[in-house]
């Protein structure tokens, strides 16, 4: 059983020297040297991420995490919490947005129960790692204790070093969970030194009068939790979700093994920015899917120095910001692999 620890000191800088070569593939392009924009960009961090000047993508899986919230009780989103259990049921019936936004990327799904309050049966695209049956209420006290957040970690790392093992190429991060964009603004203010009132969106749809109530609600969290916010992994026990934990895994499994993440919108970039923080190693390894039309994620991305790759309104959540990413990085790479070269098709370069 590898250990948070051995996981974390096992995660490799990557070689940045090999850019130079995958430059030089790129510019030998047939087209003129850059026209192809960001997806040059996304070829050239795929294929340092990879660590290989050619680079293969031929299998895909997206994960979404799903868990309940405590702070859920708090009155902070406009869905019940019953409705995670719904959604779950509504993916393993192929129906979410995700499932067919993942169909149409090529890329398997799996549904990874952290903390649901709900007893599923089994099912095929089900995978049942419940720490426990919700967090517990972040406006009152830690969300988990030290060992459920770390039992939540090695989840997604064992998940990620499974999907390894498994042949595949490239992960992507997907969540559900009502009341999680909560625990994700409490952990972008702390963990990013970000004032609450500006990065605290509306979530689920919310009016004017539940948004100020979430805000005070997240600077109660912070608040009451204040003597334990010591460490990025102390900080996630007591402000984050069980979700967030194992999409923080995943991002670290799949660095210690040299795996691209594409990482989904807000709640999904509080998983990540958790790993960059056990690790800074690992930003190396993320491609940010879009930017998500929740407030506070614009703040985030520049606070990160991190340029998503698309730009849609989305809000969803699931995954689906990442799935949709997943094709133009899957695009990426085979404008790189399949186009002809100067050389070898024979066309004259700019005089």
């Amino acid at each position: 059983m590898h250990q948070l620890q051995d996981i974390l000191a096992s995660i490799k800088p990557v070689d940045n020297s090999l850019r130079v070569r995958v430059q030089a593939h790129l510019d030998d392009l047939t087209k003129p040297q850059g026209s192809l924009g960001r997806m040059e960009e996304v070829a050239m961090n795929y294929a340092v991420a990879t660590g290989t000047d050619r680079p293969v993508l031929h299998k895909k899986k997206v994960f979404c995490f799903a868990a309940d919230h405590g702070v859920a009780s708090e009155g902070v989103s406009a869905f019940p919490a019953e409705v995670t259990p719904q959604m779950v049921y509504n993916m393993l019936g192929g129906g979410a947005a995700i499932n067919v936004l993942s169909r149409h990327a090529g890329a398997e799904l799996d549904v990874v129960d952290m903390g649901v309050n709900h007893d599923f049966s089994d099912h095929p695209s089900l995978r049942k790692h419940k720490v426990r049956k919700g967090s517990s209420n972040i406006a009152q006290g830690p969300a988990m204790t030290m060992e459920e957040v770390e039992q939540a970690v090695m989840t997604g790392v064992n998940l990620a070093l499974e999907a390894r093992e498994q042949g595949f190429d490239l992960l992507a991060t997907g969540e559900m969970g009502i009341g999680n964009t909560t625990p994700a603004t409490a952990l972008f203010a702390v963990l990013l030194d970000l004032p609450v009132e500006t990065i605290t969106g509306r979530g689920t749809g919310i009016d004017d009068r539940k948004l100020d109530h979430k805000i005070s609600v997240i600077r109660k969290a912070v608040e009451v939790n204040g003597d334990a916010l010591a460490s990025p992994l102390e900080t996630l026990a007591s402000l984050g979700g069980f979700e967030i934990a194992g999409i923080c895994g995943l991002v670290l499994g799949a660095a210690s093994v040299g795996m691209p993440v594409v990482v989904d919108g807000f709640i999904s970039s509080a998983g990540a920015v958790a790993a960059m923080k056990l690790s800074c190693k690992v930003s190396e390894y993320l491609f940010f899917s879009h930017l998500s039309n929740e407030q506070g994620h614009t703040a985030i991305m520049n606070k990160l120095g991190a340029r998503p790759i698309l730009d849609l309104d989305l809000r969803l959540g699931e995954g689906t910001g990442a799935a949709l990413a997943m094709q133009v990085i899957e695009g990426a790479v085979k404008i790189y692999n399949e186009m002809a070269t100067f050389s070898s098709a024979q066309v004259s370069g700019k005089q």
